[in-house]
């Protein structure tokens, strides 16, 4: 089953089923730490980027990526 076939399945359970859901992706997101690819793109962003506001929160996503936490 691939991801979008996930996602389909998840568009059709009721909303209370849903939000579990979510949480469960939520939760995943912030203890799994980020591949090196993942963590590369995000310091590439962070280094293009010109809005003070973006690094930070870029900054932020790559301590918890590095650390999953």
């Amino acid at each position: 089953m691939s991801a979008t076939d996930v996602i389909e399945e998840i568009k059709l359970l009721p909303a209370a089923e849903q939000a579990e859901v979510i949480q469960f992706a939520l939760q995943l997101a912030r203890i799994r730490p980020l591949t090196a690819s993942e963590l590369t793109s995000l310091a590439q962003r962070m280094a293009e980027s010109n809005d003070p506001a973006e690094v930070e929160r870029l900054k932020t996503s790559i301590t918890r990526g590095f650390y999953g936490g």
